[in-house]
């Protein structure tokens, strides 16, 4: 009998100590910055150093030394970072895709899809929150990824940002030409020719098709508005906040106008029914799935309080300041979001609105029934519209242009694209590079096209920031946190896995079509990653430098730094894990 408790004892035992063994492998592959560990071992195979190469991480030490010696300008308050993100949400969402979705795919339901949407995007809030906190650094899910999953995974997400905020600046230019096509229109009764106005390329999603239009060359107005937007990252980026700052105030006056002003003349018949039924045989026209479809359209009116992680190096105090920015944007977008689609499909019904200016439409109608002159409204909304985009086209552009930035640095891109201007301190390589490309996009493609691939992409970097948030939670709780994801240790992180499955199921909704370009874009980014990535990655050309660097710029970090006023402007403070756990010491 008493060698059976002994059995018994010893195996609770041994149990025990296989559990703390791999616990502590774990823990210690997350807060060893050894550099020498990220070189080939003299008695390790090739294969298996390619292998262990593609999972290696970027210790939070090592992001926060980088972001010392980034070059990179701090300037921005929180009050800025707050106006960065609703420059960058409130643009296409409200003034191009709110009709489309409702046209096409929810009806006066859209709200519901804005709610839904929103909810994804809060639970997204919260998990950038916490990792913008903690890794106060540019490059956002990019950087996120590289500090928890490892190199592939964070090239995946940073080749995916590519196509999110690259092709979102590009669907932002579509819509901002056809705002100013009607700008012209209803200000001067000047008409321009759809041959320079419009994208030549059409795209249908059922039955699939793409198609020339005839007599449509080139879209002029978008491409010249990317351009303008681009040299003005390049300028600087104190001044790209002062502009996007006083756009956003003149956006935020035209919405709260154009809600006031048409709120009296809601018909409540366009809201019958509700959620119209679905005739078609296609589950994403309308309906109950045809909300989820359309909430997946939306989702790309609240890509933007993500951009404001991608400004962390120029943050002046970007532990406190981002998320005050995440969640300070987010909140305000929605609620004029909802009172804006409320207001527009009770103005008009909703089968009116699928065009790429549905706000004027909305006007159009109601001055039709009701006889009154709002011609002064249209040409003020049509001119907060084009505010309104250009504020989103400035975001995007410079959220783009620092994730390129971040992984130029890393070397998973040529070196060339990280060079920081001597006088204006901006990535201007980079800039020049995204916004030319962006351009050319915006010139000849559509804007349901970019709009639904830009939706799959934003949601697959939900996914990884969510999945980030846990596994920090277990093998980083010895880092500060500035913001933790509220109701305790374990029921907090309920929050980040709700929005990984939410962030799935509104991928799984999406047009099977889209689903497959985004396939197609990561094969492509892993052919650039094998072919060019891997093989000049700083972490396995010079690891041992790049480690001695950042050492240097966080130990200068112990010191306050403060801006020409006296204002402080960022302390890290670095404490050992090996005061809190039995681990080995970072270096």
């Amino acid at each position: 009998m008493s060698s059976e408790k002994e059995s018994v004892h010893v195996q609770s035992v041994s149990g025990h100590e296989i559990h703390e063994t791999l616990r502590h492998r774990i823990t210690t592959r997350y807060v060893t910055a050894d550099p020498h560990s990220y070189l080939q071992r003299p008695d390790e195979k090739s294969s298996r150093f390619w292998v262990r190469r593609l999972g290696q991480i970027k210790p939070v030490e090592l992001l926060l030394g980088e972001a010392e010696i980034s070059g990179l300008n701090r300037a921005l308050t929180s009050w800025q970072l707050i106006f960065l993100g609703i420059g960058a949400i409130i643009g296409t969402g409200i003034f191009v895709l709110s009709g489309t979705a409702a046209a096409n795919n929810a009806g006066p339901a859209i709200t519901i899809s804005f709610i839904i949407a929103a909810i994804a995007s809060a639970f997204a809030a919260f998990s950038y929150s916490e990792m913008a906190s903690m890794i106060p650094v540019a490059g956002s899910a990019y950087t996120y990824a590289y500090a928890t999953m490892g190199e592939f995974v964070a090239w995946i997400i940073g080749w995916d940002l590519i196509l999110e905020y690259m092709v979102g600046a590009a669907t932002v230019g579509v819509g901002w030409s056809g705002y100013f096509v009607k700008f012209f229109s209803v200000a001067a009764n000047a008409h321009f020719s759809p041959s320079w106005t419009e994208p030549p390329i059409k795209w249908n999603e059922s039955p699939t098709s793409i198609s020339i239009e005839d007599g449509q060359y080139f879209n002029v107005p978008g491409f010249t508005i990317i351009m303008l937007v681009t040299i003005v990252l390049c300028i600087g980026i104190r001044e790209s906040a002062w502009i996007n700052s006083g756009i956003v105030i003149i956006k935020l006056l035209v919405i709260l106008m154009f809600i006031f002003a048409l709120c009296g003349f809601v018909d409540t018949n366009n809201y019958h029914p509700y959620i119209p039924p679905n005739t078609t045989g296609d589950w994403h026209k309308f309906g109950t799935p045809g909300i989820f479809a359309a909430a997946t359209t939306v989702f790309f009116s609240y890509i933007g309080f993500d951009a404001v992680t991608t400004a962390a190096l120029e943050a002046k105090n970007p532990k406190r300041d981002l998320p005050i920015g995440i969640f300070g944007s987010l909140i305000i977008s929605t609620v004029l979001y909802l009172a804006t689609c409320t207001v527009m499909t009770g103005a008009a019904n909703y089968t009116l609105l699928g065009v790429s200016t549905p706000v004027t439409v909305a006007v159009d109608v109601v001055q039709l029934h009701t006889g009154k002159n709002f011609k002064w409204l249209n040409i003020i909304v049509t001119l907060g519209a084009l505010c309104g985009l250009t504020s989103v086209l400035l975001i995007n552009l410079l959220a783009q242009s620092r994730v390129f930035y971040s992984m130029a640095k890393d070397g998973l891109l040529p070196a060339f694209i990280a060079t920081v201007h001597p006088r204006f301190k901006t990535p201007y390589i980079a800039t020049l590079i995204v916004g030319t490309v962006t351009a050319i996009l915006a010139a000849v493609l559509p804007v349901d096209l970019l709009g639904n691939m830009t939706s799959v992409g934003t949601l697959l970097a939900f996914f990884v920031v969510h999945a980030g948030v846990i596994v920090m939670r277990f093998t980083r709780p010895d880092v500060e946190r500035r913001f933790r994801i509220p109701g305790g240790k374990y029921p907090s992180l309920l929050v980040p896995f709700c929005g990984m499955v939410v962030s799935i199921l509104l991928i799984a909704v999406a047009e099977v079509t889209t689903i497959w370009r985004l396939f197609v874009w990561m094969g492509i980014g892993w052919i650039i990653y094998f072919a060019y990535g891997i093989r000049h990655s700083t972490l396995r050309r010079n690891p041992v430098g790049r480690f001695a660097e950042a050492h240097a710029g966080l130990a200068e970090a112990t010191h306050i730094k403060r801006d020409s006023e006296g204002i402080q402007i960022e302390e890290y403070e670095h404490t050992p894990a090996n005061e809190h756990e039995n681990i080995p010491a970072r270096v």
